[in-house]
């Protein structure tokens, strides 16, 4: 008598982020996952780099879950972008959100976005950064406000919103992985999660 193969069961994963973004992301690869929002220290180390300190927030946040979630598959995400060789942040509101905009007029932007997955039971770690190269075209203070009130993007690093109207601030966008610049870069993550035993598609 042959037996039926049974199915291993589903490993769980928990994304380590309160982003509405990152969530819509995860969910475009169909998985089952729960989330939960670290609380971490964000302060940036003297002579770090940004993309050294984007890769090292995504580690903390993803270990901070995965201490009470031995057998979880913990994801932890950070993104950090780089203007004239300074990282920036989200801006919060519409006055720094016209200073960020200002300064990235006509200017190639690099965005960092870092991602770490952890497993504790099993002791594997896998994390890597996936650069975007965004160059805005000449904006005038006029655009600037029309785009700032029409969007509201005030909890994103750069103060644009590319999967929205931001992208018509924009002459051209180059990366590797196309969802890297809303935040979590599915080709380098789908990887990631094949590489720790999860099935996709």
């Amino acid at each position: 008598m042959s037996k039926t193969s049974e199915k291993a069961p589903e490993k769980k994963i928990i994304l380590a982020s309160s982003s509405i973004y990152r969530r819509g992301l995860l969910e475009r690869l169909r998985l089952t996952f729960e989330f939960e929002s670290p609380d971490i220290d964000e302060t940036v180390i003297g002579g770090e780099t940004p993309e050294t300190t984007c890769i090292r927030l995504a580690k903390a946040k993803a270990d901070t879950i995965a201490r009470h979630q031995l057998a979880a598959i913990v994801i932890g995400c950070d993104q950090v972008a780089v203007v004239n060789g300074q990282a920036i942040s989200k801006p919060g509101s519409y006055g720094p959100a016209v200073e960020q905009l200002r300064a990235m007029s006509g200017q190639r932007i690099t965005f960092h976005s870092a991602v770490c997955l952890i497993q504790h039971d099993i002791q594997k770690t896998i994390e890597f950064s996936v650069p975007t190269h965004v160059t805005f075209r000449i904006l005038t203070d006029a655009e600037i406000h029309r785009y700032l009130i029409a969007e509201t993007p005030y909890d994103c690093a750069g103060s644009a919103k590319s999967e929205g109207l931001g992208i018509s601030l924009l002459d051209a966008i180059e990366s590797t992985d196309p969802t890297a610049l809303i935040g979590l870069p599915l080709i380098a993550l789908s990887k990631a999660l094949r590489d720790f035993g999860v099935e996709l598609p």
